[in-house]
């Protein structure tokens, strides 16, 4: 079988210190890690836009976080709501609270110290764990929910606008102002709606706590905010505008971020190869299946036969090169006779980047069967020609794993690269533990994904054009 000319220079076989793995801690005078040390990459979710809603109980500040979503029409926008954040009660307090003799409408019942943890984690990039707070228990429940990458989160709360830590943070201070009537009518019948109250607990309450407390405490939040909204949703001018705010800031981070993409690729254009970056070696076999892949006459069965032999090379690669092990004796049939090996030092998984990561799932569950397997939606706006995370689903232990293996058929500019590793560092994975593999990838794309992350290791088999059409997807499943 020959070899096409084109691919002689652009993929050459990989010398024995190829194949080895490059010591992070080794240092030389022109050594690949000196030169990338400061390297930085900061993904679009990073420094979170944070929007503050406060007002009355029943202001309609929920009713108004949604109608801001509508009108930005974007898939990136996250409602928080305060009421998760409330204090758990000790046993006194509980039954108090059944008594409808409990004050939720002071800031005394707000974890603030919690919210101000959490909103930092988010706005630096980092996923936030969220509690989930009953109200028919009146406590927190045992659960959380899970806030990771968005672009903007509203934040809604009769005191949202009251802690100086927590509007420091806020893009944006919006006070939602309603009539007095029109709030006690819609709380009463959210609580009895929604959260198992009875109309005399209702009312008990509103003249107690919640009247009392909103003018010692909600409403100076009003001197704060930079904009506010009488009549809520039918108020399509504020809306309009809130909306228009945040979408000129969106776009604005957008720039940066694709201004940070090409300052990385001008930084590593020159760079030579990491010394983690380890090329298949091409053996006559390797060189006859790549023949018959690139061959736009091959028939699909065919290409999917030749791609899955090869793609279980490249994890039985990707695992050599990534995973840890410890020492095992076992007993062998051989009675008295005993074998000295290596076990697997806990578990590995998988992320397959979707789509065309799943042309090579057919090779992992023949190297690794029980492997458990995540998936992340990265794709390119072509119209900024910017990466964007549209789905993730990670396991929630993931940062305990062995090692984590990327799945990625082609690396063209390395952007969705450099978010997917990004992805798994802010879920707690060490760099040293992962391992992108990949079929084919750009000089430059391995270069800027090694700029920014010098630890991790990369698989490749073929080292192609940088902007190269990603066809093996296409051909592989078929559309």
């Amino acid at each position: 079988m020959s070899v096409p000319a084109s691919d002689s220079p652009a993929s050459p076989p990989a010398s024995p210190s190829t194949m080895k793995e490059g010591n992070p801690g080794d240092k030389g005078s022109n050594s690949f890690e000196d030169k990338i040390a400061h390297a930085h990459y900061s993904p679009p979710w990073a420094n979170t836009s944070i929007i503050g809603i406060a007002g009355s109980s029943g202001s309609g500040k929920t009713s108004l976080s949604h109608a801001i979503i509508r009108e930005l029409n974007l898939p990136w926008v996250v409602i928080l709501s305060m009421d998760s954040f409330y204090k758990p009660l000790t046993v006194e307090q509980s039954a108090a609270a059944f008594r409808n003799e409990y004050d939720f409408d002071s800031p005394d019942a707000i974890d603030f110290d919690c919210l101000v943890e959490r909103l930092r984690s988010i706005k630096s990039g980092q996923k936030g764990d969220i509690p989930v707070y009953s109200f028919e228990k009146h406590a927190r429940l045992d659960k959380t929910t899970t806030i990771y990458s968005p672009h903007v989160i509203i934040l809604e709360g009769i005191f949202a606008l009251h802690d100086q830590r927590v509007t420091d943070m806020l893009d944006m201070k919006i006070f939602a102002e309603a009539d007095a009537d029109l709030c006690l009518s819609r709380r009463i019948l959210r609580d009895v709606r929604e959260r198992g109250r009875d109309i005399e607990g209702c009312v008990k309450q509103w003249f107690a706590f919640v009247k009392p407390n909103f003018h010692k405490f909600v409403e100076p939040q009003r001197m704060v905010a930079d904009i506010i909204v009488p009549r809520g949703i039918e108020n399509k001018v504020a809306i309009s505008m809130v909306s228009d705010q945040i979408l000129k800031t969106l776009h604005q981070k957008s720039r940066l971020h694709q201004l940070e993409l090409k300052r990385l690729g001008q930084v590593a254009e020159n760079n030579p190869l990491s010394r983690n970056v380890i090329i298949v070696q091409h053996t006559n076999q390797i060189r006859g299946i790549n023949t018959l892949l690139m061959n736009p006459e091959i028939d699909r069965e065919d290409f999917i036969f030749y791609f899955d032999r090869l793609a279980v090379m490249l994890v039985e690669h990707g695992t050599d090169a990534g995973m840890r092990y410890k020492p095992f004796v076992v007993d062998t049939p051989v009675p008295g006779r005993q074998y000295r090996g290596l076990q697997l030092d806990g578990e590995p998984s998988a992320i397959v980047i979707l789509r065309g990561g799943s042309c090579l799932e057919t090779g992992l569950k023949r190297v690794l069967p029980d492997c458990r397997t995540g998936r992340m939606l990265i794709q390119t706006n072509y119209r900024t020609g910017e990466p964007e995370l549209h789905f993730h689903s990670i396991a929630p232990d993931i940062s305990e794993h062995n090692c984590v293996l990327l799945l990625d058929p082609q690396m063209s500019s390395g952007g969705a690269a450099l978010m997917s590793v990004r992805v798994l560092l802010d879920h707690g994975v060490p760099q040293d533990r992962i391992v992108f593999v990949t079929y084919m990838a750009g000089k430059n794309g391995l270069n800027r994904l090694m700029t920014v992350y010098p630890a991790i290791k990369v698989v490749v088999c073929r080292i192609v054009e940088d902007m190269e059409f990603r066809w093996v997807e296409s051909k592989y499943l078929g559309c």
